[in-house]
């Protein structure tokens, strides 16, 4: 894309033009889901990463700064995404590496695998809950944020954000009920 092409897209882009949202979508969504496949390796993860630049970047339009190129701000923005997200899996990896390494108190081999099973249990239907619900999920228990601030973050409502973590914890209390105490 050529650079006044960049700047006019940005420019309606501020003011809320979608088909300009689109474009751009469409333009770079391939090329930048690859770029962080090729550093992640994983597809989920990678389509991930790159919705939730494209979500952040239509959320944030009118504050949006580039400076230089929107690829380069759109590829490294990926990368560091993808660089999070690795950090954070090998800090997790850590972790657990060192938790099944301290003497078990109280805790017997049987109980530790039972948790394992069930905190892999857990993320995997997370990660099968549908994108927008997981979203608020996360965004709700992992990062702290209030129904009120998630829902002026994604601009939807408390009811929309609500009824998502209402469906989430019942899909969560359903599909684990064998774990429970």
């Amino acid at each position: 894309m050529v650079k006044s092409e960049e700047k006019s897209l940005l420019m309606l882009l501020k003011k809320g033009d979608i088909k300009s949202f689109e474009f751009m979508f469409r333009f770079y969504y391939e090329p930048l889901f690859g770029y962080a496949l090729s550093i992640i390796k994983v597809e989920m993860e990678a389509e991930e990463i790159v919705q939730e630049l494209f979500l952040k970047i239509w959320r944030d339009r009118r504050k949006l700064n580039i400076k230089h190129s929107l690829a380069a701000y759109l590829y490294k923005s990926v990368y560091n995404q993808c660089l999070n997200r690795l950090q954070k899996e090998k800090l997790l990896q850590e972790y657990r590496r060192h938790a099944l390494k301290q003497p078990a108190t109280g805790v017997s081999a049987d109980e530790m695998l039972k948790y394992e099973e069930l905190n892999r249990k857990f993320f995997e239907l997370m990660n099968a809950l549908p994108e927008r619900r997981q979203l608020i999920f996360k965004l709700n228990r992992f990062q702290g944020l209030k129904y009120r601030e998630i829902a002026d973050k994604l601009s939807i409502s408390i009811k929309t954000v609500e009824a998502n973590m209402s469906k989430a914890l019942q899909y969560f209390r359903r599909n684990l009920q064998e774990y429970r105490l």
